[in-house]
Order: structure tokens, then C-alpha cells, then sequence
């Protein structure tokens, strides 16, 4: 499935979770049920995913982990905040770059209307 389509999909679900639980709750509830959809969709999908830092010689296996990893591909951060900072959009740019990975989305549960809370992001 090309990139697009599985955003779009993505989206969707995560949609369909903010339908039913609406704004208000922990990040992680949010996780759970968006893995949960995803994983019914038939989406390889991994939590928590581990990402290392190379830095010169050395190999730095702690501290950052992905929220969500679509078929080896989208990064998805989750947020459950009132504002998105520069420091979230910093944190999924990272993410990206140091994964190796082209697309992800930054997806912040904490509004009325879930499209509001949503921005794509390319390197």
C-alpha cells in the first residue's frame, strides 16, 4: 500500500477513536485504542517501538521510542495536549530522521474536532 493511502487509512481510525472517546483522556488510552483499530484493520503495526541514536562510534539504545509504527513505515507521535509546541513537531522530525523513515503524523487527541489535530510531516 503506497504511502498516502495508508495515511489516509490511519487517519481515519484515528478519527473513528476520537468519535467514540472524544477529548479529555490520557495518551495512552488513546494508544491502546488506536492499536486496536489499527491491528483489526490488518496493519502491522508496532508500540513503543525502540529507537536507537548512533552518535560517532557509539550505539545509544535508550530514551526515545515511537508511539506507534505503521508497516514499517508511517511514524505516528501521540499527543494529548491543549497546544502543540514546537517541541512536538521538533521531537516527530527527529524521530524520522533518525529512523531512516519518510512520513509521519502528529496526532493530538485534545481537540474538539480531530482533522484540527492532525499534521503530516515529510523529510
Amino acid at each position: 500500500m503506497e504511502v498516502d493511502k495508508l495515511t489516509e487509512q490511519v487517519i481515519g481510525l484515528a478519527i473513528e477513536v476520537h468519535r467514540h472517546l472524544g477529548p479529555g483522556l490520557l495518551e495512552s488510552a488513546y494508544q491502546e485504542c488506536l492499536y486496536y483499530e489499527l491491528s483489526k484493520a490488518n496493519l502491522k503495526v508496532e508500540r513503543e517501538k525502540k529507537l536507537p541514536i548512533s552518535y560517532k562510534e557509539i550505539r545509544i539504545d535508550h530514551g526515545y521510542r515511537i508511539d506507534l509504527l505503521i508497516e514499517d513505515r508511517l511514524v505516528i507521535e501521540l499527543k494529548a495536549v491543549d497546544v502543540i509546541t514546537d517541541v512536538h513537531k521538533a521531537q516527530i522530525i527527529s524521530y524520522l530522521r533518525l529512523g531512516k523513515y519518510k512520513t509521519g503524523l502528529l496526532i493530538n487527541f485534545n481537540t474538539k474536532l480531530l482533522s484540527k489535530g492532525i499534521t503530516r510531516f515529510s523529510v
